[in-house]
Parts: structure tokens; C-alpha cells; sequence
């Protein structure tokens, strides 16, 4: 423990003070939406991926890569958002094992009641409490740290991506319990 390099007073009260303002802001805009709209934000990230992509869909893999999460809690999304009727999942074009995400016209209307309490949220929160400094700052900050974590988080895609692949190539195989290929049981 003696290589660990401890926060300093001041570093501990930046870090607090970044969680403390991280959380809550995420928690209102999460409620918000949630009490406007019956969606949380996860669910409102997902759609927005969609209506800005080419045609309105994407690669279920590039849609987990876009809206930060992980492929199996963007396939509970989906699937909650499929019973919503706001999303439809097909085979992608020429590749077996592919699946692509599509947003709906329905789903459309949806994010667009959405858009306007949750874009007035984060205005009202967010851009309206900080100066123009202020906002270049935080973007910085943003950028910085999200460049810092790109590594690790792109290795753990790449996992989540092998294992994917290594389970739904045992289940396209007809094995469901562990045998000498590997295949999980």
C-alpha cells in the first residue's frame, strides 16, 4: 500500500464534488424522463443512436459501442423497447449471425414527445448554471477523461465481443453443455 498514491485534501474534494454532480444530474435527467415520457434514459439514448444513424438502424453490436453499454443490457433494452413496439430487431443483410436494430415510426414519435423535456432538463441544469468558460472546461474535461479510459474500455468490448461470439457459435453448434471445444455449459 505504501505505492498508492493517495488523493490530496483539494483532490478528494474535486473528486466528490465531480461524483456528487455526476450522479445527481444523471439520476433528474434519468426521472425526468422516466416521469415525462415512461423511459429511462438508457432507453432515450438508445432511440437517439438510432434516428441519427443512416436509415434509422444499426448493428446491434455498433448500437451497444454507440450507446456506451454493455451487448447484454442493450439486448434487455431492445427487448423492452421491441414490446413498446419502438424498435424491430431483423437478421442483417448478408451476414447469418448479425442483427440489426431498427427504430420504428413509433418509436420516432416517442423520442420526439421526449426531446423537449429532456432537452429543457439538461438546458436548465446544465447549460444555463455554467459560463461559456466553463462549458470549453468541461468539455475538455470530458474528452480528456473519456480519451484516458478509451483503451481499457475498447479491451473490454473486444471481450464482450469474443464471448458473444464463442457462445453463439457453440449455439449455432447444438451444444448447450461444456465439451472439448469450449463451449460453455
Amino acid at each position: 500500500m505504501d505505492d498508492v498514491r493517495w488523493l490530496t485534501e483539494e483532490e478528494q474534494e474535486v473528486w466528490r464534488a465531480y461524483m456528487t454532480s455526476s450522479v445527481e444530474f444523471s439520476a433528474y435527467v434519468d426521472r425526468q424522463l422516466r416521469r415525462d415520457s415512461g423511459m429511462p434514459m438508457a432507453y432515450y439514448e438508445i432511440l437517439v443512436r438510432l434516428s441519427e444513424s443512416p436509415g434509422r438502424c444499426l448493428r446491434m453490436s455498433e448500437l451497444a459501442d454507440a450507446s456506451l453499454s454493455s451487448r447484454s443490457r442493450l439486448s434487455h433494452a431492445v427487448s423492452a423497447l421491441e414490446k413498446n413496439g419502438w424498435v424491430q430487431r431483423r437478421p442483417a443483410d448478408g451476414d447469418r449471425r448479425g442483427w440489426v436494430c431498427e427504430l420504428t415510426p413509433a418509436g420516432f414519435d416517442a423520442l420526439a414527445a421526449a426531446a423537449p423535456g429532456h432537452v429543457t432538463a439538461v438546458r436548465e441544469h446544465l447549460f444555463d448554471v455554467l459560463t461559456p468558460e466553463q462549458l470549453d472546461a468541461l468539455r475538455g474535461i470530458g474528452r480528456a477523461i473519456s480519451a484516458g479510459l478509451r483503451t481499457e474500455c475498447d479491451s473490454v468490448r473486444e471481450e464482450e465481443a469474443e464471448a458473444e461470439a464463442e457462445a453463439e457459435a457453440c449455439e449455432a453448434a447444438g451444444r448447450g453443455g461444456a465439451d472439448p471445444d469450449g463451449c460453455p455449459g
